[in-house]
């Protein structure tokens, strides 16, 4: 960006322009080869040259603010800003807090927290006290359950959202005033139904669960559908079905038929695969599907007494 004018009232006007268009750095008028620098020799060994006042002056006002990672957490240095040459920028102060990436340990601690819980109060403890997933450091509350834990039907569903991470229940957002409605339509409710997630944390912006957080948080759903013990086992979108029945495919092909899902003890239950409710709301066109998979669901009810 080189003015055509000498004049410093010009200059500056146009400097003016340029950051209310939002360029913020002050490039070589030669251009970067990006795919050249992995070969460029490091700077302890480049002989000492004079770099420019511009270019130094831009690096040093770099803000030192922590990177994020894909898991949420903190990385130990903080990158140089695109545009830069990484060479000329001075090494970043090492942070001493790391990623908080889960590990098997975790995983295995996660397991013996739930298979310790005697009583749906107790997991809910265990699960406040767990902090081997990253995801809890995000939310706001822990989403464990809403409805009836005697009841004979138990819905799961992936994570919480927004609305569920602000109340601390699930489904109470749009998808979960579609779920009351479809519930309504089979003659249930609330208080005659049971209701979690496989991740109980909300995932920082919505995000898709990574498979090892789930993997992380699979103890604690697993065990209270074993402490609920409920007749029938609905679940709620293909994330649900694949954590809970083992399987690979599709919610597509999943639903409409049934499944089981076996518990630490050797119960199998009856499971129904079928559409989240937050699917049916941007593809309203497959509600019929989702009415279909639950008149099979108050039929085996029904059958099971």
């Amino acid at each position: 960006m080189i003015a055509s004018s000498s004049n410093p009232a010009e200059i500056a006007e146009l400097l003016a322009f340029y950051a209310s268009a939002g360029v913020d750095e002050a490039l070589e008028d030669a251009p970067i080869n990006r795919f050249a620098e992995a070969s460029r020799p490091k700077q302890s060994e480049r002989p000492a040259a004079a770099t420019t006042p511009v270019r130094e002056s831009r690096s040093q006002e770099i803000p030192s603010s922590p990177a994020r990672s894909d898991q949420g957490g903190i990385t130990e240095r903080q990158a140089p800003s695109p545009g830069l040459d990484a060479s000329n920028v001075p090494d970043a102060p090492v942070r001493t807090a790391t990623a908080a990436v889960p590990d098997e340990a975790q995983a295995a601690l996660a397991r013996q927290m739930a298979a310790s819980a005697s009583t749906l109060e107790e997991l809910r403890r265990h699960m406040e006290a767990f902090d081997g997933c990253n995801l809890k450091a995000t939310a706001k509350h822990l989403v464990f359950a809403d409805g009836n834990p005697e009841a004979t039907l138990m819905l799961v569903g992936e994570a919480p959202g927004r609305d569920e991470d602000i109340e601390g229940l699930p489904f109470v957002g749009r998808s979960g005033r579609l779920l009351d409605r479809m519930l309504a339509a089979i003659g249930l409710d609330r208080t005659s139904v049971y209701i979690a997630n496989v991740i109980p944390w909300r995932p920082p912006g919505n995000r898709t669960p990574t498979p090892h957080e789930t993997e992380i948080c699979r103890p604690f759903i697993e065990r209270q559908i074993e402490l609920v013990n409920p007749k029938v086992l609905v679940n709620l979108g293909g994330p649900s079905a694949k954590t809970l029945l083992n399987t690979s495919e599709g919610i597509l092909r999943l639903r409409g038929n049934w499944r089981a899902h076996t518990t630490a003890s050797g119960i199998a239950i009856p499971a129904m695969p079928t559409l989240h409710p937050a699917y049916l709301l941007r593809t309203p066109a497959h509600k019929k599907l989702a009415w279909r998979d639950f008149l099979e669901v108050k039929a085996k009810l029904r059958a099971l007494g």
